[in-house]
């Protein structure tokens, strides 16, 4: 009996434990196991020539330094074919977001979003793999987004690019399966501060987005170290998001009915402060839940 009170408790504390883990955690649990107990990026990066797309602002511009202070050979253009046979690693980062209600958003918004975030991304894959193929080695990394598996108003177009993508990018994992050295990892960050907000598409192309409060999302330097972490772990998928944001992902992936119920909620006021002009980014979430 003595026996059994001591495991009950020690799997109460357990549970607090994970529990209390998971609260203040800023990226799904296997990563960050990774990042405490996995391979760093300054044991595996280190002399790597890795080919950041997107690289001028955000997230790639951070990539791009951390990088550079691992001793990474950075590739920041690649016009001429030799220049692609000594690539390790091929960092997909570059991107448009979208801040628009689909009834309003002109079709070739749509068509923009399928050309820059899916097929931009597929066309550049397929040319660099062609080499990774022939030395049967090396790293595909792709910036998703968590709307690449969640339905996000006002961003119906760039969330069906993010799904085109993963769906495009978990295919390809299946048919390298006879290429066990080459990784294809899919990375989906939250809100993080960067300038795809700024960037973003509206319902006119010619349209800019209105600029937005970011203090409040993920610093960059936080989510390019995880990033990192990602890749020198050969990680297959990857979230990087701050609660709450971390806790729909998992609602997605365990719960999807009550997934489903959640976001509907949050959407409504989500695309409610949109129509009022409040920052829709960081705004309704707080607001709803807190």
């Amino acid at each position: 009996m003595e026996l059994l009170c001591v495991l009950g408790a020690l799997c109460v504390l357990y549970f607090v434990f994970q529990l209390i883990r998971f609260l203040r955690a800023d990226a799904d649990l296997t990563l960050l196991w990774a990042e405490l107990l996995g391979h760093s990026p300054e044991s595996k990066l280190s002399g790597n020539v890795v080919w950041v797309t997107g690289a001028s602002s955000g997230i790639g511009e951070e990539l791009s330094y951390q990088l550079a202070k691992l001793g990474s050979r950075l590739v920041l253009s690649a016009r001429r074919e030799n220049e692609l046979l000594k690539i390790d690693v091929l960092v997909n980062n570059g991107g448009r977001s979208q801040r628009s209600l689909c009834m309003e958003t002109d079709l070739d918004v749509y068509r923009a979003l399928l050309e820059v975030n899916y097929v931009g991304t597929v066309s550049l894959t397929k040319h660099v793999l062609q080499h990774m193929v022939q030395r049967k080695k090396g790293k595909v990394i792709s910036i998703s987004s968590v709307t690449g598996f969640i339905g996000v108003p006002l961003s119906s177009g760039y969330a069906a690019s993010k799904h085109a993508l993963q769906g495009f990018l978990n295919s390809l994992r299946v048919e390298l399966g006879s290429y066990p050295d080459i990784t294809i990892s899919i990375v989906c960050p939250g809100p993080v501060q960067s300038k795809i907000v700024e960037n973003a598409y509206t319902e006119k192309i010619e349209k800019s987005a209105p600029t937005t409060d970011q203090s409040s999302k993920m610093p960059t330097e936080r989510c390019a170290r995880l990033i990192l972490i990602t890749i020198a772990n050969n990680l297959y998928e990857t979230w990087i998001a701050e609660q709450p944001f971390l806790a729909i992902c998992y609602l997605w992936q365990y719960t999807p009915t009550w997934a489903w119920w959640l976001t509907g909620k949050i959407g409504a006021r989500r695309i409610q402060n949109f129509k009022r002009g409040v920052d829709a980014d960081s705004s309704y979430f707080t607001k709803k839940i807190n």
